[in-house]
């Protein structure tokens, strides 16, 4: 695949509508320790990075909308190194912890927030390298 600059590198890249995109930028960057990498416009897009994954923040316009109160119709997972003090950090920033950090059989630890803006988050620490077999889950391809 070719590389560009001007877009993020990841394969998969959610875009994520937020009311104001400086503000989305600026809780992101505090509350969950992602790195802005392009602005475009004032207010109408952004780009940003968290290791090697990246989002998209983009303003409300025609069809676009933020997720309305009382409904979650996705969740943005990341991964990271530490979850119990990446939960205290968003807590701190005013996330709303849906679910506190969990140790489940699959070996990730995860928590669950809500962003200021109506966005759901799972955020995921790899504690050991399990096979699917071994909690229930099944391998279909090895790639």
């Amino acid at each position: 695949m070719k590389s560009n600059r001007s877009i993020p590198a990841p394969v998969v890249i959610p875009v994520l509508i937020y009311p104001d995109v400086r503000e989305a930028v600026a809780w992101l960057v505090a509350a969950f320790g992602f790195v802005e990498r392009v602005r475009i416009g004032e207010n109408h897009r952004a780009q940003l990075k968290f290791g090697d994954g990246a989002l998209i923040i983009g303003d409300v316009r025609h069809e676009r909308r933020p997720p309305r109160t009382g409904e979650v119709t996705h969740s943005v997972m990341v991964r990271m190194e530490n979850a119990r003090d990446h939960c205290e950090r968003a807590r701190k920033h005013g996330a709303r912890i849906v679910t506190e950090p969990t140790d489940y059989p699959y070996g990730e630890r995860q928590y669950a927030a809500e962003d200021f803006a109506g966005h759901h988050w799972t955020c995921s620490e790899t504690l050991a390298d399990v096979a699917p077999e071994e909690w229930g889950g099944e391998t279909v391809t090895s790639a």
